[in-house]
């Protein structure tokens, strides 16, 4: 599976960002797809992610201001930001996870891509 960002950028607090992530390869097999992220000195954590099914999750820092979807037509996954504040900034990395059994998956990761908030 390969993964290729789109998006990211330079917005002021209040702005808003899409970042789109397109998969290809296996796509048939990816379970679920979405994004982490890693601001500067942090670990990277998740932020969204959509199964195959469509079944969104987030985390709960961001829900009510990110959304998550997919076209699965167009293999791609779309985060849509808005509300973006300084502590958004980060570098947003898309991954996709296919599960071959409850103990086995593997996972790919895409480039990250570099999103900042100004104040």
């Amino acid at each position: 599976v390969q993964l290729r960002r789109l998006g990211g950028g330079f917005v002021q607090a209040g702005g808003s960002l899409r970042l789109s992530c397109v998969a290809s390869g296996s796509t048939v097999s990816i379970d679920a797809i979405g994004w982490h992220r890693q601001a500067p000195e942090k670990q990277r954590e998740p932020v969204a992610e959509i199964s195959s099914g469509g079944i969104a999750n987030y985390t709960e820092s961001v829900k009510g201001q990110f959304a998550i979807s997919r076209d699965g037509a167009k293999n791609t996954v779309y985060l849509q930001m808005d509300s973006l504040k300084p502590e958004d900034t980060a570098d947003y990395y898309c991954f996709a996870r296919l599960t071959y059994s409850p103990i086995l998956n593997e996972v790919y990761w895409g480039r990250g891509t570099l999103v900042t908030v100004s104040s």
